[in-house]
């Protein structure tokens, strides 16, 4: 996006303004949201996803363990007492409905009467499920929280990790097949889930953990004509990059510089980000997919992608761009009744619901911002 000639108290005054009034729209409208008809009070589970038009809920097929995960952190993070009593129904919720008490770890999904739907053991629900307990723990101190956190990253070091430091992304239900090799995103979640549970336990040896992975990642999934994290290893046929995820990453590694100090990719990351930068962002927002020459695979805007964009460049200190990112953002991606999840390349709705695993970014996102004001 073109950035704005602005002098430096007007860059100021309007970065506030979009700060306060994104701050205002997720309290007012998102968070509440949730509670209220995006709930299902019955399974005690939020629905999948909202109608983006009349905030209805969308018939109800599956509930996943990763989207109330996510939920629980956003509700954790949130102010307020209705906020806690919410993180702490989600918690038992998530304990109740998902967890795999026959061969340990954590079910995908239960179906709409929350009997269980898909019980693959999936690495990016058991990130997730780490992830949200870390933040339960912080704001509730309630001890089964640590205690779940720390059982199920022995999971995942015992039945996910393979031999080179990676981790695989999918097993069967009893652990027996590998169904999906190492993929990049449920690795950087992973990243992001150890980071969070280095600040309630153990904080050296998940720091270890995250080093042999960040090196495992430049190794296998560093793209050396872009210096990008590629979604799949070097070498796979179909292969693409996500400046959404060269974002996402450069903000978790430099919001932990001593984690990762001296590492190949702490170094290769920012030159990553100015590559996704020049070539997956333009005018209409982040570009979803592109190769390695910058040809644009799939053009669509998803709304993940821009508030990772919005937060990489609050964590740079780019307060130019972000004033100028923040004012498109309110513009295309939020509306009175929540936020529009998918535009195309001309600015037109293409998908016409709200997921509940999109105010996770919108959190993540509010996170950064106030220090930069």
């Amino acid at each position: 996006m073109r950035r704005s000639k602005m002098t430096a108290a007007q860059t100021n005054s309007a970065l506030a303004e979009h700060i306060n009034a994104f701050r205002a729209h997720f309290d007012s409208v998102i968070l509440p949201m949730w509670i209220g008809p995006g709930f299902n009070d019955v399974l005690g589970l939020p629905f999948e996803s909202l109608d983006a038009a009349t905030g209805r809920p969308m018939p109800a097929e599956r509930y996943r363990a990763m989207a109330c995960a996510r939920q629980l952190y956003v509700y954790a993070e949130a102010p307020g007492a209705a906020a806690a009593a919410h993180a702490d129904r989600l918690f038992a919720s998530l304990r109740r409905l998902f967890r795999d008490e026959s061969h340990g770890g954590w079910r995908y999904s239960i179906d709409a009467a929350g009997r269980p739907l898909d019980e693959t053991q999936d690495l990016y629900t058991h990130a997730f499920i780490v992830f949200a307990c870390a933040a339960y723990f912080r704001r509730s101190r309630n001890a089964d929280a640590r205690k779940l956190l720390l059982a199920t990253a022995e999971t995942i070091e015992s039945r996910f990790k393979a031999a080179d430091s990676l981790y695989h992304a999918a097993l069967s239900p009893d652990w027996s097949q590998v169904l999906r090799g190492p993929a990049q995103n449920p690795m950087m979640h992973l990243t992001e889930a150890y980071l969070a549970a280095a600040q309630v336990a153990e904080p050296a040896l998940f720091a270890q953990r995250l080093r042999g992975l960040a090196q495992a990642m430049t190794q296998s999934f560093l793209s050396a004509p872009t210096q990008c994290i590629s979604e799949a290893p070097q070498g796979a046929a179909g292969n693409r990059i996500e400046p959404g995820h060269q974002f996402e990453w450069l903000s978790l590694v430099r919001g932990a510089a001593d984690v990762f100090d001296g590492l190949d990719l702490a170094e290769s990351l920012p030159r990553g980000v100015h590559w996704a930068r020049g070539h997956g962002v333009d005018a209409g927002g982040v570009i979803a997919a592109l190769d390695e020459r910058g040809g644009v695979l799939d053009d669509t805007r998803r709304i993940w992608a821009q508030t990772e964009y919005l937060r990489v460049l609050a964590v740079v200190g780019d307060l130019p761009a972000l004033a100028s990112a923040l004012g498109h953002f309110r513009t295309h991606f939020l509306h009175a009744g929540g936020w529009y999840e998918c535009l195309d390349g001309s600015g037109n709705v293409v998908r016409a619901d709200m997921p509940s695993t999109s105010p996770y970014h919108l959190a993540t996102c509010l996170a950064a911002l106030p220090a930069v004001v």
